[in-house]
């Protein structure tokens, strides 16, 4: 199996704890900013960190689930008892240097979203601008902005949600952001977590460079994480299944700015 991806460890509890320690590897060993985890908690269970020198972003994935930051309460959170209804999702800021707590009060599973924080925010409920669509035909997909470029939110972290129909092609064209030269493209470290509709469902992600020193293609399964340290990164979601993924991106810079695949910006090109 890729070192790239990652299964989830059980069906309950903490399903993944991504450190930056955790997350180096052959194919990754410079990872240095993007850390992921995912709790799934039955009502009433618990859950508490300590954000240390990171800052995090909850993701309430679906359920609901009474968060508490920097000794703060934020209240209930969460509407989307299914993350396939793409309601708008439920998320908390948390800073760097301080700790948050979770309690479901139904079911609940949420992602821990984190990167290196100074400090710029306090901890507080998020507005998630609302659904967007991208691409044409095939190529369509539908996002949740919920902390990128254009919402000044965080330090380091951002944070989108995407839902690909079935038989559709998602982060595509083929593009990369593995390079520190702003303005022409920004380095980004990337984690996908996914999820499939109905769950028993797989879909495709390939993670490769242009000079063929990386090239992973990976099935991948419910609750599924793949790493994307450098190089173009297409889904696609077989007939029949529909796909969620949450990604989360940091790098030195809080800019995205990529570039796709010369062989496959015509693309792009065509459908501007």
């Amino acid at each position: 199996m890729s070192e790239l991806l990652i299964k989830p460890r059980g069906t309950a509890g903490k399903l993944h704890d991504i450190t930056v320690e955790k997350a180096r590897s052959a194919k990754s060993p410079d990872w240095s900013y993007v850390g992921f985890g995912l709790y799934r908690l039955k009502a009433g269970e618990r859950a508490e960190e300590a954000t240390g020198d990171r800052e995090v972003i909850l993701v309430l994935v679906e359920g609901k689930a009474e968060i508490a930051a920097a000794d703060a309460s934020l209240g209930v959170l969460g509407e989307r008892m299914n993350v396939f209804e793409r309601k708008k999702p439920a998320c908390a800021y948390i800073p760097n240097g301080s700790s948050w707590t979770a309690t479901a009060v139904t079911d609940c599973t949420f992602a821990v979203c984190t990167a290196p924080g100074r400090g710029s925010y306090k901890a507080r409920v998020l507005d998630v601008p609302d659904l967007v669509t991208r691409g044409k035909g095939a190529n369509t997909r539908y996002i949740f902005p919920i902390a990128m470029e254009e919402s000044d939110v965080a330090d380091s972290l951002l944070v989108t949600e995407v839902f690909t129909p079935a038989g559709n092609w998602s982060s595509y064209p083929p593009h990369r952001h593995d390079e520190d030269r702003f303005p022409e493209m920004t380095y980004l470290e990337e984690t996908y977590y996914h999820r499939l509709n109905p769950e028993q469902g797989y879909g495709h992600q390939r993670v490769f460079t242009e000079d063929g020193t990386l090239d992973e293609t990976m099935s991948v399964s419910n609750h599924d994480v793949v790493l994307v340290p450098k190089g173009h990164h297409p889904c696609a979601a077989p007939y029949g299944y529909d796909m969620y993924y949450l990604n989360v991106m940091a790098g030195p810079l809080r800019k995205w700015r990529f570039q796709n695949h010369p062989n496959h910006d015509w693309i792009a090109k065509r459908d501007a």
